[in-house]
């Protein structure tokens, strides 16, 4: 009866993995009945290959419960002594540590990470290869478990010296950079020119160290004078090194560069997508989810673009879904926690919201946006002294750089007390970066409320010649209509508007403007009537109020296909 074994073999060869659950499930039923029916090495390939195709049919708990049948009926033939050839019986059996880790990856699959760590760790240390110990290393950094992370990565490079994941994890976890570079071109030595490694390397130490600037110089070395011009990841790395340190400009330009080569990237896209997002960028937003990809293919960071969009548009629920979906997938995904609090914000649900900051600042505790989230979050709630601890720690966290800063400087402004001390700390960061536009919207505001409007006026004009923008040249109306230059205000306005047409705070200055313009007009003639003994009447030659008004209609974006069966999952 070895033919059934054959047939079996041939469906699974053959990938008719549904054939191979029905036919096997009948034969090694028949087999504890009639054992002759399947030989011992065929009946152990029979369960493995059971596993396999469950495996591949998405049924990862069954699969797991036929690959460790496979090992059960596997225990006794090593043991046994008393066949005449024991080793005919055991060179065709699949080697333990294979099933083993197919075990782990239906474990993984189920979102059961620590079986899986002790699944792999079953495993002989002398008989762990190199994707045994890649998949230890990468389970062992997602549960925070980073010194045997780092063994197992390196144990990975000592194998396989060009895994350039497991050197970016040791790089990621703090190992320094002239060690990995030793792991690396140690075995790499004999592979002819690679001065791009070294550099790569080195960008992505400075990245993992958050040295930012020179991560950020190292690779646009790279890009321009290597042979990695236009390399996807690369690009994408620069991107997030741009990201991280605040520079939102030039990492949506890079990030949108990298899209430009793929479509369909993953790492990358849910920066991409808080870029455009913050940008207000709703039409290129939406086109980032492609319509050919199905809900089954989705990872977190299609889930986290998805909800961008929809927070973006005022859909604040449906994003909140959307960003737990993402956050199911990857429970430890910054983007993902960050997106969540910052909706969870929006709904005044202000104690959920500290919580999904507080894990992401304690993933990722260099990142800007958690400390953020947690002061905009108790200033919310009037707990002043809270959001000042955490402003403070920011400065400690990050360094006192531009953005720590001025979110040190934003809290102590809310309290008439430190107010004197906000200001100087403002100067501070303006004298590190005097472009940095946040430091200089708030400066801006506290000497206006000082009524030190020279100062205000001249600050922001020195900022619209460097870097113009719609909220500079609106404040700086504003400031200028309250020193009556009215003229000088209106033209602030009117560039406010050519840059954004819905800007309504630039709408109501001007109308403020062209109303007191307007009762001037009027008081003047009837004034020149009374005194001339003329007619008091007089036709206006222009409403300058009517010809301003601009009609406000916001444009829904419509998404037909992003319900996505939801109901149905």
């Amino acid at each position: 009866m070895t033919g059934v074994f054959d047939q079996i073999k041939l469906l699974f060869e053959q990938q008719l993995y549904t054939n191979v659950v029905s036919l096997a499930n009948l034969v090694l039923s028949v087999s504890d009945h009639n054992p002759d029916i399947l030989t011992v090495p065929a009946k152990f390939q029979t369960y493995v290959y059971y596993g396999d195709s469950l495996f591949y049919l998405g049924q990862y708990r069954k699969a797991e419960a036929m690959y460790q049948k496979a090992l059960q009926f596997k225990k006794p033939l090593l043991k046994s002594k008393g066949t005449a050839k024991p080793q005919d019986n055991q060179k065709e059996l699949m080697p333990d540590i294979d099933i083993k880790y197919q075990i782990h990856v239906c474990h993984v699959n189920l979102k059961q990470n620590h079986q899986a760590i002790e699944e792999l760790r079953s495993i002989p240390g002398k008989l762990r290869n190199a994707k045994i110990n890649m998949a230890l290393a990468k389970l062992y950094q997602q549960g925070g478990m980073e010194r045997s992370a780092i063994t197992s990565y390196k144990e990975v490079l000592r194998e396989c010296p060009l895994a350039l994941e497991a050197a970016e994890g040791l790089l990621s976890l703090g190992v320094k950079g002239i060690e990995v570079n030793a792991l690396v071109l140690e075995g790499a030595s004999s592979f002819g020119n690679m001065d791009w490694l070294n550099s790569w390397i080195k960008a992505h130490f400075h990245l993992h160290n958050r040295e930012y600037g020179q991560a950020i110089s190292t690779f646009r070395q790279l890009d321009e004078r290597s042979s990695l011009r236009d390399n996807l990841n690369l690009l994408v790395a620069m991107g997030e090194s741009y990201y991280y340190s605040g520079d939102h400009k030039n990492a949506l330009i890079v990030l949108q560069r990298a899209r430009a080569l793929d479509p369909h990237m993953q790492r990358g896209l849910d920066i991409l997508a808080a870029l455009l997002a913050k940008e207000r960028k709703h039409k290129e937003l939406e086109k980032l989810i492609s319509p050919s990809i199905t809900v089954s293919e989705y990872g977190p960071e299609t889930w986290i673009t998805m909800a961008y969009f929809l927070y973006a548009t005022k859909k604040n629920s449906k994003a909140a879904y959307f960003a737990q979906k993402a956050c199911f997938l990857s429970p430890r995904n910054v983007e993902a926690l960050i997106l969540k609090g910052a909706i969870l914000l929006d709904l005044k649900k202000f104690q959920d919201a500290v919580v999904h900051f507080r894990e992401a600042m304690q993933v990722s505790p260099h990142r800007y946006e958690p400390h953020r989230g947690l002061v905009d979050c108790y200033i919310a709630m009037h707990r002043l002294r809270e959001a000042l601890n955490i402003a403070s720690n920011a400065c400690k966290q990050l360094g006192q750089n531009p953005r720590a800063l001025t979110l040190y400087a934003s809290v102590l402004m809310k309290d008439p007390l430190t107010v004197c001390k906000a200001k100087s700390i403002l100067e501070k960061a303006l004298a590190q970066d005097e472009m940095y536009l946040p430091a200089v919207y708030l400066l801006a505001e506290m000497y206006e409320q000082e009524m030190a409007l020279e100062s205000a006026v001249t600050l922001l004009e020195k900022q619209v010649e460097l870097q113009p923008t719609c909220k500079l040249h609106q404040m700086l109306g504003d400031l200028l209509a309250r020193v009556h230059e009215e003229d000088k205000a209106l033209d602030h306005y009117c560039t406010a508007l050519n840059l954004d047409p819905n800007n309504r705070r630039a709408l109501e200055g001007m109308h403020r403007i062209d109303h007191s313009s307007s009762k001037l007009d009027t008081s003047y003639f009837l004034t020149v009537g009374e005194e001339e003994g003329g007619d008091t009447t007089y036709e206006r030659i222009a409403d300058s109020e009517n010809e301003g008004e601009a009609d406000e209609s916001e444009t829904e974006a419509v998404w037909s296909d992003m319900d996505l069966e939801l109901n149905s999952q």
